[in-house]
């Protein structure tokens, strides 16, 4: 399959009064020490959350154009470990990489949670590690208003869901009948089965995944994890993360995608934060 005969995915956001978060089981499943054994000058890393949120961090589209510019047409492997996050942002995405003019190699080596998902069907070909889950389910978003405005959201949703059930099966040759059975389930997906099932093409060798990223990126998306495992919600995570490495709200990324970080984060303030993630446990 070629990305070119893919679906296209809509675009925009339809509705203002909403926030997005990430499912707790995404976040209690995602390993974000998990990174390609080798990468090279072509490689795009989706190794965090999709979208960004008030503090700058985050894969956008936005950033993934800019690594698409700078490969310039070649051939590109896009690595993916990810939770998921905003689903408009992952369509957007989706769309850069199905109108991509080289080939394009998706490796889910881990994770590929929600918006994730939606990204690694733009592949030319996908490979999965045979540890390495999908999942997919419906859009849903956290939102406010008098019940006209909750059926209004929920209205301006379904065409979103449609689209998505239009991937995976245009992707797989499943029916929409069992696509749309999957998301209203939130079903994980694992290496074997998501081959078998036609989400991913084959999978990938173990010589080609490592799980031994101790850079300051890697500990701050294990951070992350652990936190929202304690049902910490996400924007208490990310004023705890930016407190412990002393980011500035807006750090830039580089142009793979990956948010800055900095490069030494203080034993004290780790310390402090494993204290106090013992302490909510107790």
């Amino acid at each position: 399959m070629t990305v070119k005969s893919l679906p296209a995915a809509p675009e925009g956001r339809p509705f203002a009064r909403e926030n997005r978060d990430l499912p707790s089981s995404a976040m209690e499943r995602w390993n974000g020490g998990i990174k390609a054994a080798q990468s090279d000058e072509n490689s795009i890393s989706v190794f965090d959350v999709i979208g960004a949120d008030w503090y700058g961090d985050g894969v956008t589209a936005s950033r993934i154009a800019a690594a698409l510019r700078s490969i310039g047409g070649a051939d590109v492997t896009v690595n993916i470990n990810s939770p998921g996050g905003d689903m408009f942002e992952g369509l957007a995405i989706y769309n850069l990489l199905r109108e991509y003019e080289g080939k394009v190699t998706v490796k889910v080596l881990g994770l590929a949670a929600s918006a994730a998902s939606i990204i690694a069907m733009a592949g030319d070909e996908v490979q999965i590690g045979r540890g390495a889950f999908l999942m997919i389910h419906n859009c849903w978003v956290y939102t406010m208003g008098n019940r006209h405005d909750l059926a209004q959201v929920a209205a301006d949703m379904e065409p979103f869901d449609k689209a998505m059930n239009d991937i995976y099966g245009a992707r797989t040759g499943l029916s929409t009948e069992v696509i749309e059975a999957m998301m209203n389930a939130e079903t994980y997906i694992g290496g074997s089965d998501a081959v078998e099932k036609g989400f991913a093409d084959r999978l990938l060798s173990a010589d080609e995944i490592a799980d031994d990223d101790e850079s300051p990126s890697a500990a701050l998306r294990k951070l992350d994890a652990l936190l929202a495992k304690t049902d910490t919600p996400r924007s208490e995570c990310r004023k705890l993360l930016k407190a412990l490495t002393g980011s500035k709200p807006g750090a830039a990324a580089n142009p793979e995608g990956m948010p800055g970080a900095t490069e030494e984060i203080n034993p004290e303030n780790i310390a402090q934060l494993e204290n106090a993630l013992a302490a909510f446990g107790k």
